[in-house]
């Protein structure tokens, strides 16, 4: 049997477009980006979340001379909200990428090991969790984390 996935996700020319509760999220990942420790592959991440119960909470990546010991941006905030904030709801994740001082020009999409962190974080949530990704050129907005990662895995139920 032939079986086949479609994902939907908005796309958006700039911050202006988004819902306003979106856009300062996506500005709160690009703040972030200047707490970024990447002396080595110079690219610096910025993620920002939102809870359920209305906090937001931002991390950037850091990279460690003991490669990979590093922590991509994305999980540095996933595992400090949802410490923090147990039993809370993770909302949404806005996330941007600079090289050098700008924006990359297309949105960088997480890896695979936090496309995994963030569907645990939807699973736990019980809710969809939005994921805004930022950039120069162009915002994507996908409802939510299994748009991206369909098939995670899940068999710890």
């Amino acid at each position: 049997m032939k079986k086949k996935i479609t994902i939907e996700y908005e796309e958006f020319s700039s911050k202006s477009s988004l819902r306003q509760e979106d856009a300062m999220l996506l500005e709160e990942a690009t703040k972030a980006c200047r707490l970024s420790h990447s002396p080595f592959s110079k690219f610096r991440v910025g993620a920002a979340v939102r809870m359920s119960n209305g906090e937001i909470l931002s991390a950037a990546n850091q990279e460690s001379a003991a490669f990979p010991s590093g922590l991509c941006a994305e999980r540095s905030v996933l595992f400090y909200a949802m410490s923090k904030f147990s039993g809370v709801a993770v909302e949404a994740i806005a996330i941007v990428a600079k090289q050098g001082n700008r924006l990359t020009a297309l949105p960088t999409r997480p890896c695979g090991a936090c496309l995994q962190v963030l569907a645990d974080a939807e699973n736990r949530g019980g809710a969809p969790l939005k994921v805004i990704l930022g950039s120069s050129r162009k915002i994507e907005v996908f409802p939510s984390v299994h748009c991206l990662i369909p098939f995670s895995f899940d068999n710890l139920k």
